[in-house]
């Protein structure tokens, strides 16, 4: 793979954001071939650098989320930071963000002062509540997305506090959706010439995955509640406990799919029944349906019961391990577990995504150490030796 084979060779992005939703989004261009600069703070860096597990003083998150980048420390804060940072975003195509809503404008750096330097700037703003409304200037991580966007509220068993997902999905939804406006964005300035702004909102990223939450609640005054392992309407899809103390995740909500799994368990009359011949009928009898499945999964291994599921074509799986998936042969043959070489040695991430047959995109090395690339970018804006010691000594890089 060369580097004039990807998708987006030639495009040049400054990354502003810091943590999950800016960087995240900028990794997905850089994995496909955009030239990503990432402006770090001097001597600290992203916080995400320290964020879990550490080895030899460096996140290993960091190795995933800022892999492909360049790493630029400086003071944006300071009058000479903020001058590099326009000279940088003048030859740009993409500045991503993710800072407090009217930030970069108390710095100079806000969207109608840098359109003015480059009318072609796409800019991909990310915060919690959007840069418009009421509450634009609350503090808003991805946790507070996925309350406000519905999620938190769906989340976890009747009664009991909610739960969050282990990981952080209302930062990466927003990235994803931030790469897709990056996209449409550049797709229109080839007909326009012109940049514009991308406003992604965290709490929106997430309400926006709420299926028929606000339709059903508009025409039935339906509130949605949380369900534990189950999905409420669409029947059977729920986790049913084997005999060896493990679960099994079992979606037999197809019509025929659902036939086909009670033939398997020796329930027929089910299977046969009319009234559970499509999902809404079943939906009526959830409990009923659930429990025919958990006595069968319950004679039985979990092994034994995904491997009699797969025979029938019945979709069926379990709930997977960091230890599973590293040495699950699907993963490892679809490329999904990668080795990259870091300061501190070779560390396994995860692939690329997604997948493209002519053009994918690109894995490269770790994340770079703080500040590795600042005196090269600053001698590429035409900056001497002497302008970046005298720099370094007043702490702006």
């Amino acid at each position: 793979m060369t580097q004039s084979s990807l998708p987006l060779q030639g495009i040049k992005v400054v990354e502003m954001g810091q943590l999950i939703a800016g960087p995240f989004a900028s990794k997905m261009l850089g994995e496909f071939g955009a030239d990503v600069v990432k402006i770090e703070p001097p001597g600290v860096g992203d916080p995400l650098r320290k964020w879990r597990k550490l080895k030899d003083g460096t996140s290993l998150w960091w190795h995933v989320q800022s892999r492909n980048k360049r790493s630029l420390s400086l003071d944006l804060k300071a009058a000479e930071g903020q001058d590099i940072a326009r000279q940088l975003i003048a030859e740009a195509d993409v500045l991503v963000e993710n800072f407090r809503p009217g930030t970069l404008e108390e710095w100079g750096l806000g969207w109608e002062a840098l359109a003015e330097i480059n009318p072609r700037l796409i800019m991909l703003r990310i915060s919690g509540y959007g840069q418009t409304g009421p509450y634009r200037d609350r503090p808003g991580f991805g946790v507070i997305g996925e309350a406000m966007g519905g999620l938190r509220h769906l989340s976890g068993y009747p009664g009991q506090a909610p739960v969050r997902v282990g990981v952080s999905i209302g930062d990466s939804l927003s990235s994803l959706y931030g790469v897709i406006g990056v996209l449409l964005a550049l797709q229109e300035r080839q007909r326009s010439g012109l940049g514009q702004s991308i406003d992604v909102a965290l709490y929106e990223s997430v309400f926006a995955m709420m299926e028929s939450l606000v339709p059903e609640y508009d025409a039935f005054g339906y509130v949605r509640e949380p369900a534990g392992s189950a999905l409420p309407g669409i029947t059977p899809s729920n986790s049913y406990p084997c005999n060896d103390g493990r679960y099994v995740l079992i979606a037999g909500n197809g019509d025929s799919i659902f036939k086909r799994l009670m033939t398997l368990i020796e329930r027929p009359d089910l299977g046969e029944d009319p009234r559970y011949a499509h999902n809404d009928g079943r939906s009526q009898h959830a409990e009923l349906i659930d429990a025919a499945i958990a006595e069968w999964t319950q004679q039985r291994g979990r092994d034994e019961v995904i491997a009699a599921l797969n025979e029938v074509r019945v979709p069926a799986g379990f709930p997977y391990s960091a230890a599973d998936i590293v040495a699950d042969p699907h993963y490892l043959a679809r490329q999904m577990i990668e080795q990259v070489q870091t300061s501190a040695g070779p560390l396994k991430v995860p692939g690329v995504l997604p997948k493209l047959s002519r053009t994918p995109g690109r894995l490269g090395g770790g994340g770079p150490a703080l500040g590795e690339h600042t005196d090269d970018l600053l001698a590429g804006l035409g900056l001497s030796d002497a302008q970046v010691s005298g720099l370094r000594e007043r702490g702006i890089i």
